[in-house]
């Protein structure tokens, strides 16, 4: 790399987002020839754009040593997962948390299936988020030269994951690894100092004060009976006053509008997905910043410059 720059910008383009490697939940099965090509050419350009990210990322900051080499040897299912959180909104400065063992929590249920169906998963024991069944959703580790070793798992309203510095494989009847010894001393290190020990750092980030990614910051509630029927009452009558057209009134009279039982069912998220109109939908948006110069001017010539067929005065048509 040259400058930061030209990373920078090759990180944003030259892969779809979210791709899956070709030999992943996302690759075409069973498909032709070319198809697993441009399936594999897609896995690397999702390589390539995060080995791009973890490189921007290091060079501020203090890792353990090998970060940069061990992305060199990024596997494809590691990048899904970074590629993954990249989509849902995290930043270069943000990955460094990531790579030191924040814990992340992302509003998307549909990440665990996802990632659970990569290659190299398998269950692991974990004590995080407790309140979830771990016998229906058990939780995920996946080893890696830049993960080292990645834990995700469920939540109520979608998935958490988090990167560790030693793999550990506790419970069963087989005898403690080194590796398991390991992962204690790293425990005693997270009770000793308060943050997660990452494959590449200590993070701050922990289950308790965790980093939030694509967060549900609308929440469904319930509405008191007395609440609900004046709401009910005044969206009527808000309707009722709103309801012009351009045609007749005899005309508009065959064709009323729909007679909904409950209009308050069009607010929040009453409708499925995160769908409605929300408290705000139909309202009129007033700007009461003034506008910009250069907008305005650049508006300005836009509207000036003449349209197609047109003639200039003094020049050629």
């Amino acid at each position: 790399m040259k400058r930061e720059s030209g990373p920078a910008s090759a990180a944003r383009g030259g892969s779809a987002p979210g791709a899956a490697p070709a030999d992943g939940p996302g690759a075409a099965a069973g498909g032709s020839a070319a198809g697993r090509a441009g399936a594999a050419d897609l896995a690397e350009a999702v390589r390539r754009r995060v080995r791009l990210m973890i490189e921007i990322t290091a060079r501020a900051g203090e890792y353990r040593r090998g970060l940069v080499k061990a992305a060199g040897r990024l596997s494809p299912e590691e990048a899904v997962i970074l590629d993954d959180l990249e989509r849902h909104g995290l930043q270069v400065p943000q990955l460094r948390d990531v790579l030191r063992g924040g814990h992340v929590l992302v509003d998307d249920r549909e990440l665990y299936d996802k990632w659970r169906a990569g290659r190299g998963n398998h269950p692991r024991l974990s004590s995080h988020h407790r309140d979830i069944d771990k016998k229906r959703y058990p939780d995920f580790g996946m080893r890696g030269h830049v993960v080292r070793e990645k834990l995700h798992g469920r939540t109520a309203n979608g998935t958490w994951v988090q990167l560790e510095k030693t793999p550990a494989a506790f419970g069963g009847s087989r005898l403690p690894s080194v590796d398991d010894l390991r992962h204690l001393v790293d425990y005693l290190q997270y009770r000793f100092t308060g943050s997660n020990v990452g494959p590449w750092g200590l993070s701050r980030m922990t289950e308790r004060r965790p980093m939030y990614l694509s967060p549900v910051v609308a929440v469904p509630t319930s509405l008191a009976p007395p609440v609900a029927r004046t709401l009910a009452r005044t969206l009527r009558r808000i309707e009722e006053s709103d309801d012009t057209t351009a045609v007749s009134g005899e005309l508009a009279a065959h064709f009323p509008p729909p007679d909904r039982a409950d209009l308050s069912g069009e607010l929040g998220q009453a409708l499925s997905g995160r769908g409605g109109r929300g408290l705000f939908g139909n309202s009129e948006v007033w700007v009461t910043q003034a506008p910009s110069r250069i907008a305005a001017r650049v508006l300005r010539e836009r509207h000036e410059q003449p349209g197609p067929g047109t003639l200039r005065s003094g020049g050629p048509s």
